[in-house]
């Protein structure tokens, strides 16, 4: 190791610098005149700090009074019920009762729920999924008072007890006009439930309110946007209420609308996929019911959809109010409102009459037994369909062999058509056809049976996938939500009644529905009379509806679920598929007019229908014939 030595360098360097230091510091001391400028101006700020405390505690004494003053305003103005504002609960206090799936915040002025939030679930933009913040809904009793004042329970203080019943949270929120007098809201919230109990009921206020006065209940809700079709969401919002005959009615959907009506059991909020529901036991009685629409275009950044609001007086009984409800607070799922015995199910449209049987007894069970075990929700769409159409495909089958017969007929009907020519014939040949028809032992209606009876499953599917709570936000191939439209591209502009995006499911449908329609009208056209003189050319027709059809799919679904343009897809290629096989391996044409000769030589009886049929049109002939002669 190398061994340090002395630097006599670094010793004189060291020295200096010290040198320099004492040198400035030194020279740069105050002067005594300096330092008695010092302590004045610190002298100064002393006596400003000091008036400054001073100025803060004549302020405060000055807003302590004005408080003062205000609360005894306050007093005077409340009357009977100037009591709750003079206890420590007159503040802007809130309660929060919860369980797993839903939290409220209830707040003391007002004691209405201020915050409603669905624990499980997330908007379009994953944001937590309220349905009551930020002042958007309101529940308001409007009572006058035995002094002459009219009040809103929105504008007074309650006071909160929060206890618990077992597994339950009960809250009481009493507006007090003295200990033993108040009017109570009361809510219950149970475990893993969104039905809340709720009640109001006073206790001593007989004496406090002006009975001959009307006492109003009304409750406001603005419906927030929760979906990635905003304008989709708004067709499936909508204010529905039950009878008391057990008839469940709603307001309209595209327009601003308002009802009264008597004897009212519930009241829906509903929005697509999330409803507040309103139940009372004694009923709402003159009920005024009203809905508006909020959404003046497709904007994007669009807030609410609609607005909804409930009027209806309340009435005391024995000089009370009492009154027993519960609010379900949670999702439009049809499985979750089946379990609850007031017919709130209704809400979930899945179609009126034969469509409505249809979704409830076929689909619905259907779907969910497939939930069971299959975890992907387009597999299950995919294998639903199939379902589908194979329990239909005798009705395709029946459809595609009169198709088959009426084209094996179709020379026959030429000749006839030659034989009597023209408008002044066309009572005789369409004598003769039907003769030729029913000797052949074909039916042109035979045809068109299969397809009508397939429309109300057509029908039914179209109200079951935009109202199936289990296909929000379930991904499938590109699309990210079945229940919105599969986007695949943004255009950079909007296009009237398309929109400003192309989804692709449409695209696909549109295309299997194209060649659906070409085969099925080949098939018509060959068996298809010539167009005679004043009669539409239908042929012209069915191919105006060959291109019609799939370009309506296009355009109109591309806002529509993802699910249903999946189906509509699927289906159409496998129905494609069905009359392939129909058509190549099972209908044989030169059976099929072997069997009509066959047919032929059968002696045929006349129903007393047909009889009257064709006694109608020979005295038809004859008429035509005698007017022909003159």
């Amino acid at each position: 190791m190398e061994e340090k030595k002395f630097d006599l360098n670094s010793i004189i360097g060291f020295a200096l610098i010290g040198a320099i230091m004492l040198w400035w510091m030194y020279s740069n001391q105050p002067t005594p005149e300096e330092l008695k400028a010092k302590a004045e101006t610190e002298q100064v700020q002393k006596d400003s700090i000091a008036e400054q405390h001073k100025t803060k505690e004549i302020t405060t004494v000055t807003e302590v009074a004005n408080d003062s003053l205000s609360l005894k305003d306050a007093q005077n103005a409340l009357g009977n019920f100037a009591y709750s504002a003079s206890l420590p609960s007159a503040t802007n206090a809130e309660t929060v009762i919860e369980n797993k799936v839903l939290k409220l915040v209830i707040a003391n002025k007002g004691g209405y729920i201020k915050e409603a939030l669905i624990k499980k679930y997330v908007t379009y933009d994953s944001l937590p999924l309220y349905l009551v913040k930020n002042k958007n809904a309101s529940f308001n009793i409007n009572f006058g008072t035995s002094d002459n004042r009219i009040l809103n329970t929105k504008d007074l203080y309650f006071q909160p007890t929060l206890t618990t019943d077992g597994e339950n949270q009960v809250l009481s929120m009493k507006l007090k006009v003295s200990e033993n007098k108040y009017l109570e809201y009361r809510y219950e919230i149970k475990p893993g439930k969104y039905m809340v109990d709720f009640s109001i009921h006073s206790q001593g206020l007989n004496s406090s309110l002006n009975t001959t006065a009307p006492i109003t209940l009304d409750w406001y809700l603005k419906g927030y946007r929760h979906e990635k079709s905003i304008k989709y969401e708004d067709q499936h919002t909508e204010l529905y209420y039950e009878k008391d005959d057990d008839k469940i009615e709603s307001l309209s959907i595209g327009r601003d609308d308002d009802a009264t009506v008597n004897d009212v059991n519930w009241v829906a909020f509903k929005q697509q996929f999330f409803s507040s529901i309103l139940i009372s036991k004694e009923g709402f009685n003159n009920a005024k019911l009203s809905s508006k629409n909020l959404m003046k275009d497709e904007a994007k950044d669009t807030v609410f959809t609609k607005s909804f609001n409930l009027k209806t007086p309340l009435v005391l009984t024995n000089g009370e109010l009492n009154y027993n409800m519960k609010w379900y607070i949670g999702p439009t799922d049809y499985k979750i409102l089946s379990k609850y015995k007031r017919n709130i199910k209704e809400i979930v449209n899945l179609g009126w009459g034969i469509f409505g049987y249809i979704n409830r007894l076929i689909f619905v069970p259907v779907f969910g037994f497939l939930e069971g075990f299959i975890g992907s929700y387009g597999l299950i769409i995919i294998l639903m369909t199939i379902i589908v159409r194979i329990f239909m495909s005798p009705l395709v089958y029946k459809s595609y062999l009169s198709s088959a017969k009426m084209k094996v007929l179709k020379p026959e009907m030429d000749e006839l058509n030659k034989k009597y020519p023209g408008k002044p014939n066309a009572m005789k040949r369409q004598q003769e056809t039907m003769a030729l028809q029913r000797k052949a032992g074909v039916s042109p209606l035979a045809g068109c049976i299969p397809a009508l009876l397939q429309m109300p499953v057509f029908f039914a599917l179209f109200r079951f996938f935009p109202s199936n709570f289990d296909l929000r936000q379930k991904s499938f191939l590109w699309a990210t939500d079945l229940s919105a439209y599969d986007s695949v591209y943004q255009l950079p502009f909007k296009i009237p009644l398309y929109g400003d995006h192309i989804s692709l499911f449409p695209i696909l449908a549109s295309i299997a529905i194209f060649f659906y329609m070409r085969m099925s009208q080949s098939q018509q056209m060959n068996m298809q009379a010539p167009a005679q003189e004043g009669m539409p050319d239908m042929q012209k027709m069915m191919k105006m509806m060959m291109y019609f059809s799939p370009l309506m799919m296009l355009v109109f679904f591309n806002m529509y679920a993802s699910s249903l343009s999946l189906y509509y897809f699927v289906s159409n290629l496998l129905t494609v598929s069905i009359m392939l096989i129909i058509k190549n391996y099972i209908i044989d044409e030169d059976k099929i007019h072997a069997q009509i000769q066959e047919n032929k030589k059968k002696p045929k009886k006349e129903g007393k229908f047909r009889q009257r049929l064709n006694q109608a049109m020979k005295q038809a002939q004859d008429q035509q014939t005698k007017q022909k002669k003159k």
